[in-house]
C-alpha cells in the first residue's frame, strides 16, 4: 500500500511540475510563506530539542545500550561508517555552499549588520557553522538512533512507523496510522533528495560551464540528470557493500585531498585563524542563534536561510536516518550519538573554514570580486575561487568530479532507503524497486528545476518537512519510553540476581550441623 500510494503521489507531482511548472511554483511559494510565517518558531524549537535530547541519551544511563544484541560487533570499520553517513548526509551541499554561503552572508549579513564589513565576515562564518553543524546532525541522529534501536535491539521492521509501537501500540502501527507515517516519510525523503540532486545538477552544470563553456540551461541540466541517473542506477544494482561503500570511501578521499590542497596553497594562516575564531563564536552564541527570530523587525533573513535549512534537514531525515541506521548495527547509543553529531560537524567546520575562508580572503584582501559572482550565479562561486589558486583549472575539474560522485552516492543511497521504506522494511530491497525509485526521484528533480530552479527546490523541501517534524517529535518520546522500559527490566533482573546470590551465600555460610 505504501509503495503504490507514494508512487502515485510522486508521479502526479512530477507530471504537475513538467506540465504546469509556473502553477506548481506559485502553489509551492504560497505553502512556503504559510509555513515560515506560522511555524518558524516550531522549526527552531523542535531542532534545538532534537539536539538536547540526543546528548541527553548519550550521557544518560542509556548510553551503554548497544544497537543490537549485547555481543554484536559493528558491521563496518569506523572510517568506512563515517564516510558512508557523511556522503549520504551532506556531500553535495557542502561542495555547493562551501564558498557561496559565507560570501552570501558577507554581502547580506544577519542581525542588522552592514554588508561587506569585518563584522559581516565574522557573522557569515558563524552562521555557516550554525547551519551545517550540530543541529542538522542531531536531526539525523534522532531518527537513525530510533530506527537502529528498534530494528536491531527489538527486532522490529526497518520502518519509520515501527518506532511508534511503544507509544501507540502494534495495532495502530499496522493500521492506517502506521501507513500515514510511512507515506509521510517517503514523500519527505523524495522531496529532500530531489532538492539535493537539483543542487548537485546546478553545481555540475556550473562547473562544466566554467571549465568548458557548456551552456548553463534547463536542457543541459536535464541531460546531466539523465546521465547521472544511469550511473547511480548501475551502482544501485551492485548492493550496499560494493557500490555505496566504494563510492563513499572514494568521496571522502577526494574531498580530503581537495581540502588539504586548498589549505596548503590558499591563505593557510588566515584559514586557521578563521576556524578558531568562528568555532569560538559559534559555541558562544549557539543558544541565541538556535532561538533567534525577528517578530519585531519582520526581517526575512531567518526564513530564507535558517528555517530553510532546518526544514531541509528534516526533509532529509528519513533518508539519511534510515541509511545511517542500516549501517550502524553494533554501536552503542553513546558512540552513535557522539560520532554522528560531533565528527561530521567538525569536518563541516573545517570545510567552511578552508573554502569559505579562502573565498572571503580573496574578496576582502586580494581584490577578487567574488561577491558579484555569488550574486549573479551561486553555482560557479567555488570554481572562480579555485581558479585563483595554483593549478586552479585542474582543481576545479576535480571539484566537478567530486560533486558528480557525491550526486551518484546520494542518489544510490536514496534508492536503497526508498526501497526499504516501501517494501515493508526489507533490508535488501530488490533491484526492480530501486530502479523505479531512482527514475522517479530524478523526475522530481527535473520537475522542480523546471518549476522555478533553486527557489522551487527550496520551497518544496520546506513544505514536505513540516508534517514530518511532528513525526520526529513523537519518535523521541516513543524511543524514550522504550529505553526506560528496557532499563527498568534490566534493573529488575539485576535485583533478582542479587537476591539469588545473597540466598546462595547465606546458605553456604550457615554452620554445618554435623
Amino acid at each position: 500500500m505504501v509503495f503504490v500510494i507514494t508512487i502515485i503521489i510522486v508521479t502526479l507531482f512530477a507530471l504537475w511540475g513538467i506540465i504546469a511548472p509556473e502553477q506548481l511554483a506559485t502553489v509551492a511559494n504560497q505553502a512556503y510563506n504559510f509555513s515560515i510565517q506560522n511555524f518558524g518558531w516550531f522549526y527552531l524549537m523542535a531542532t534545538l530539542f532534537f539536539l538536547l535530547f540526543a546528548f541527553y541519551l548519550a550521557f544518560s544511563r542509556f548510553g551503554a545500550i548497544r544497537l543490537g544484541d549485547d555481543d554484536d560487533e559493528p558491521e563496518y570499520s569506523t572510517l568506512t561508517w563515517l564516510s558512508m553517513l557523511f556522503s549520504a548526509g551532506m556531500g553535495i551541499g557542502l561542495v555547493f555552499w562551501g564558498v557561496a554561503e559565507p560570501l552570501s552572508h558577507y554581502i547580506s549579513p544577519p542581525e542588522g549588520a552592514e554588508g561587506g564589513t569585518p563584522t559581516a565576515a565574522r557573522l557569515a562564518m558563524r552562521y555557516s557553522f550554525f547551519h551545517w553543524g550540530l543541529h542538522p546532525w542531531a536531526i539525523y541522529t534522532i531518527i537513525g538512533l530510533a530506527l537502529a534501536y528498534f530494528q536491531y535491539r527489538k527486532g522490529y521492521k526497518g520502518l519509520i512507523s515501527s518506532t511508534f509501537i511503544p507509544l501507540v501500540g502494534q495495532r495502530a502501527v499496522d493500521g492506517w496510522l502506521g501507513k500515514v507515517i510511512d507515506i509521510l516519510a517517503v514523500i519527505a525523503t523524495v522531496f529532500g533528495v530531489a532538492t539535493s540532486l537539483g543542487l548537485g545538477t546546478l553545481q555540475i552544470n556550473g562547473g562544466l560551464n566554467h571549465l568548458f563553456g557548456i551552456a548553463n540551461s534547463a536542457v543541459t541540466q536535464i541531460i546531466i540528470i539523465v546521465i547521472v541517473t544511469v550511473l547511480f542506477l548501475v551502482s544501485a544494482t551492485t548492493g550496499l557493500n560494493k557500490g555505496i561503500k566504494i563510492l563513499s570511501n572514494t568521496n571522502l578521499i577526494i574531498a580530503v585531498l581537495l581540502l588539504l590542497f586548498v589549505l596548503a596553497v590558499g591563505p593557510t594562516s588566515f584559514i586557521f585563524e578563521t576556524f578558531t575564531t568562528s568555532l569560538g563564536s559559534y559555541l558562544q552564541n549557539i543558544m541565541n542563534m538556535s532561538l533567534r527570530l525577528t517578530p519585531f523587525s519582520r526581517d526575512t533573513w531567518i526564513g530564507a536561510w535558517t528555517l530553510f535549512y532546518w526544514a531541509w534537514w528534516i526533509a532529509w531525515a528519513p533518508f539519511v536516518g534510515t541509511f545511517i541506521a542500516r549501517v550502524s548495527k553494533g554501536r552503542t547509543i553513546k558512540e552513535f550519538v557522539i560520532y554522528v553529531i560531533i565528527i561530521p560537524s567538525l569536518f563541516g567546520f573545517i570545510w567552511f573554514s578552508v573554502f569559505g575562508g579562502t573565498g572571503l580572503h580573496l574578496e576582502m584582501f586580494n581584490v577578487v570580486n567574488l561577491s558579484d559572482v555569488v550574486a549573479q550565479d551561486t553555482t560557479i562561486a567555488l570554481f572562480v575561487t579555485l581558479e585563483n589558486l595554483p593549478l586552479g583549472t585542474i582543481i576545479a575539474f576535480i571539484a566537478t568530479l567530486l560533486v558528480t560522485i557525491f550526486f551518484i552516492t546520494s542518489a544510490d543511497s536514496a534508492t536503497f532507503v526508498l526501497g526499504m521504506l516501501t517494501t515493508d522494511g526489507n533490508l535488501n530491497p530488490s533491484n526492480k524497486v530501486k530502479l523505479v525509485w531512482g527514475v522517479l526521484q530524478s523526475a522530481i528533480a527535473v520537475a522542480l528545476l523546471l518549476s522555478g530552479g533553486l527557489s522551487g527546490l527550496q520551497t518544496a523541501s520546506i513544505v514536505a518537512a513540516l508534517p514530518f517534524a511532528i513525526v520526529l517529535i513523537g519518535m523521541c518520546f516513543s524511543l524514550l519510553k522504550a529505553l526506560q522500559a528496557e532499563d527498568k527490566e534490566r534493573r529488575k533482573k539485576e535485583k533478582l540476581q542479587r537476591q539469588k546470590l545473597r540466598r546462595l551465600l547465606e546458605e553456604n555460610l550457615q554452620p554445618n550441623p554435623n
